[in-house]
C-alpha cells in the first residue's frame, strides 16, 4: 500500500534533532512564548519577506486575529462583508464569522481552483475585505486579486495556510497582502508536531495589536488594552518549526519535481491534471486531479493499493453548520467538489512509488 501521507515517515529525518530540541526545551524552563517563539517569528518573517511574524495557536486564530485587529484599527466593523472563494475550507469561512463579519462567496474557475475574477463586479459598499486562499499551494491569481482589492479600496488578506514558501516574481506567500495567515498543522509543507499558526505583515501597528490580542490583550504584565484571547504559538512547536524551516525550500523543490513527473507522464484523458506553469508559484501541498466518475476511480485506486484523499467534497455553503447559505449554488465549485481527488505527493515518496502511481493512473478505465 502506498499511503496518501505517512506523517511519521515525513518527520523521520528530523527525529534526532527534534528530540534534542525537546531536551533543550525541557531544561530551560521557558515554556510559554520567550526566545524560541521570538526566534522563529524573526526567521519566518525573513523567509516570507515581511517585517513581522506573530505566532498564534493555530491557523484559524491567525486569520481571525487579523480581522479583530483591523476592527480595532477602525478599518472593519461587525457586519462588514468579506469576499472569499466558495471552495475555501470551512476554517477560512468560520474565521470570518467568528470575527463578527459576513462571508460573501465567489465561484471559482477550474484551472487554479481559485476566485474567478470575471464573476467579481464592483463590490457593494459594505464589502471591506477580500481573502485569497492559496489553495493546494498555488499562488495564482494573487496579482489580479491584489489589483482588484487596490482598485476597490479593500483590505487584501492572504490565507496562506497551504502555501508555505510559494513564490511569484521573487515574492513569497505571506508578503502580497496587507496581512497573511499561516497554519502549521502537521500535514502542511511546514508542519509542527501539533497545532500552530502565524500572521505575517509589514504593518507595524497591526503586528503590535495582534501580538497583544493573542495574549489576552495585554500591554504589560498587569495591563490589558483589548479584550483579547489566548492564542500563543507553543514554544516547543516554535523550536521544531525553526529546525524544519531550514529544509522547507529543499522539500518544496522535491514536491515540484514529483509534480513535474505527474504532469508529464500521466496521460489519461479521463484524468484532468491541475494547472501549473512550471514556476515557483506552486508548492504542491496537494496534487488534486478531477475525475468525472470518482466512485469508479477510487475503486481502481483501492484495488491497486494507492492511497488518496478528497479535498473537499462538501463546500462550506453546503455544510449543516452554515445552513443559512444552503440556498446558494456555485456551479464550478460544485463540479470540482464532486470530481476532485488528491493523490499522494510528498517528499517521502520513493522512485518506485512515483512510478507505480503514474502507472496506475494511466491504467484507469471508467
Amino acid at each position: 500500500m502506498i499511503p496518501f501521507l505517512d506523517i511519521k515517515k515525513l518527520n523521520a529525518p528530523y527525529e534526532e534533532t527534534l528530540k534534542s530540541k525537546f531536551s533543550e526545551f525541557l531544561s530551560n524552563g521557558n515554556y510559554i512564548l520567550g526566545d524560541a517563539v521570538e526566534s522563529f517569528e524573526n526567521e519566518f518573517a525573513r523567509f516570507c519577506g515581511t517585517a513581522h511574524c506573530i505566532g498564534t495557536g493555530n491557523g484559524f486564530d491567525a486569520l481571525r486575529l487579523i480581522f479583530e485587529a483591523y476592527k480595532i484599527k477602525g478599518k472593519l466593523k461587525n457586519g462588514d462583508l468579506v469576499l472569499l472563494a466558495a471552495n475555501s475550507y470551512i476554517a477560512t469561512v468560520l474565521a470570518v464569522i467568528n470575527a463578527g463579519l459576513k462571508p460573501v462567496f465567489v465561484d471559482i474557475e477550474d484551472a487554479t481552483f481559485n476566485i474567478d475574477l470575471y464573476k467579481l463586479t464592483k463590490p457593494e459598499t459594505s464589502v471591506k475585505a477580500i481573502v485569497i486562499t492559496h489553495l493546494y499551494g498555488l499562488l495564482e491569481p494573487v496579482d489580479e486579486v491584489s489589483a482588484y482589492a487596490r482598485d476597490h479600496n479593500l483590505l487584501f488578506i492572504e490565507d496562506a495556510s497551504q502555501a508555505h514558501g510559494a513564490a511569484l516574481k521573487g515574492k513569497k506567500s505571506g508578503s502580497f497582502g496587507d496581512a497573511a495567515a499561516f497554519s502549521f498543522y502537521p500535514t502542511k509543507n511546514l508542519g509542527a508536531l501539533g497545532d500552530g499558526g502565524a500572521v505575517t505583515t509589514s504593518d507595524s501597528n497591526l503586528a503590535t495589536i495582534i501580538k497583544s490580542l493573542r495574549n489576552y490583550g495585554r500591554r504589560t504584565a498587569h495591563t490589558n488594552d483589548y479584550a483579547g484571547s489566548n492564542s500563543r504559538l507553543d514554544s516547543l512547536q516554535a523550536l521544531f518549526l525553526s529546525e524544519k524551516l531550514k529544509h522547507l525550500t529543499t522539500e518544496n523543490q522535491i514536491r515540484q519535481n514529483i509534480a513535474k513527473r505527474y504532469l508529464s507522464q500521466i496521460k489519461n484523458p479521463l484524468v484532468k491534471l491541475p494547472y501549473w506553469d512550471d514556476a515557483a508559484n506552486h508548492v504542491f501541498y496537494l496534487f488534486v486531479i478531477l475525475v468525472e466518475d470518482r466512485a469508479s476511480f477510487l475503486t481502481h485506486l483501492n484495488s491497486n493499493s494507492i492511497g488518496y484523499s478528497i479535498h473537499y467534497p462538501v463546500p462550506p455553503y453546503q455544510q449543516q453548520a452554515l445552513n443559512s447559505y444552503a440556498h446558494l449554488s456555485f456551479p464550478v465549485t460544485d463540479q470540482v467538489a464532486n470530481t476532485c481527488v488528491s493523490i499522494p505527493l510528498n517528499p517521502t515518496l520513493t522512485e518506485s512509488e512515483i512510478h507505480r502511481i503514474i502507472t496506475v493512473l494511466n491504467q484507469y478505465r471508467a
